[in-house]
């Protein structure tokens, strides 16, 4: 498997640094504090195609690879967490699905504005009752009598970009006597100017607080037929479908604030000095340094790797929910390690606001649990690897 950059690679990195440097770098601190959503800044990702990167041209994207999209990921997740987990619910979660189980219509309709980055797209899958277990769901989608469209009631959380989106994919069932309960689970696309939905409370979150995060109601929400996506009752397995690709952007962001925290930490170990010298020359200081780059390093191959499999799909069709779950697993982990480190290699100043690894500390953690935690990423490799559920 190659996993060298063409040009074209190297192109999409360079302008995602450049730009996540220009524009993201000198708002970044103050969004955090203040949770503020970077309307402006995710306007201009639009505009530059990293809302929509592995869509085609004729959907509003810009039709590059997988790989593209991962180190345009990465490079803005690099300097700030929330950006990127922007980007990536827009292109992962939202986009990725329509285009492989929607309609011509369906993609025109929603794909072409979220891709270009004209209006934002969330995705709802957890309620709360069900995290992990995304089987679990109550959200009620009842087909009306005529069979033009569904009713849906119940309550989505912790919804990504929810408080901004103009569009969101829900789940909901659609047949309460499934069993397992998971069959009877159908997919739609909700518009979130209509009568019937609601926003719920915007989380307080620890980390990526420039990233909206809300709950959904929704209350007699009619959703027309047309708006689901798939046949009725695949919604489960196109839920799980779309999280593989989804855990590659994850993987991807946090292998860019593992980036940012070590390469803080070098910076760092060369400028500081304590008794009489830099602290970068303590064997104990160059342990941490060392094992921070090769864990990076080895998160980086996971990633790429994922993305290259996800690549390969698109002709093959095999799964690749193998690639993605062991990139995601690691690369988080790894983020949240090296981040802690960073801050221990920074004293007294990796805990203060001034700098920035105390915010790498905060973003790393939600990696290890949105869209699968560390232990769901444990059971999937195993149960793959084994042949036993």
């Amino acid at each position: 498997m190659n996993l060298s950059l063409s040009d074209e690679h190297r192109m999409i990195r360079d302008m995602a640094r450049s730009f996540a440097q220009k524009e993201i770098a000198p708002i970044a601190a103050r969004c955090d504090e203040t949770g503020e959503f970077p309307y402006q800044t995710v306007e201009k990702m639009g505009q530059q195609g990293f809302m929509g990167i592995e869509v085609p041209e004729a959907y509003g994207g810009v039709g590059m690879d997988t790989l593209s999209y991962v180190l345009a990921v990465e490079e803005i997740s690099k300097v700030d967490a929330s950006h990127g987990v922007i980007m990536s619910v827009n292109n992962s979660l939202f986009c990725y699905g329509l285009l492989h189980h929607g309609t011509e219509e369906q993609k025109q309709e929603y794909v072409t504005p979220v891709a270009s980055g004209a209006v934002v797209g969330a995705y709802a899958l957890t309620e709360p009752q069900s995290g992990s277990d995304a089987g679990n769901i109550r959200m009620t989608a009842v087909r009306s009598a005529d069979g033009s469209h569904y009713v849906l009631n119940g309550t989505k959380s912790w919804v990504t970009s929810g408080p901004v989106a103009r569009y969101i994919v829900v789940f909901a069932q659609t047949d309460s006597d499934a069993s397992p309960r998971h069959r009877g689970v159908s997919e739609d696309t909700a518009a979130t100017e209509r009568a019937g939905f609601s926003q719920g409370k915007v989380e307080p979150k620890l980390g990526i607080r420039a990233s909206a995060t809300c709950e959904v109601h929704l209350e007699d929400y009619v959703c027309p037929v047309g708006s689901r996506l798939g046949a009725e009752g695949e919604g489960f397995k196109i839920a799980m479908g779309v999280l593989d690709a989804g855990r590659i952007g994850i993987a991807a962001q946090a292998l860019g604030i593992a980036e940012a925290a070590y390469e803080a930490s070098l910076q760092y170990a060369r400028d500081r000095e304590a008794f009489g010298q830099q602290i970068g020359q303590f064997q104990m200081i160059q342990q941490k340094l060392a094992d921070m780059k090769c864990r990076i390093e080895a998160s980086r191959l996971l990633v790429y790797q994922a993305a290259l499999a996800k690549e390969e799909a698109k002709t093959t069709g095999r799964r690749y929910t193998l690639e993605s779950s062991m990139a995601k697993l690691y690369a988080s982990e790894t983020a949240m390690w090296v981040a802690t480190e960073a801050i221990q290699i920074h004293g007294g100043m990796g805990y203060s606001k001034e700098l920035p690894v105390e915010r790498y500390f905060r973003d790393a953690k939600v990696t290890e649990i949105y869209e699968g935690t560390s232990e769901i990423q444990r059971m999937v490799i195993a149960r793959l690897e084994t042949g036993l559920r």
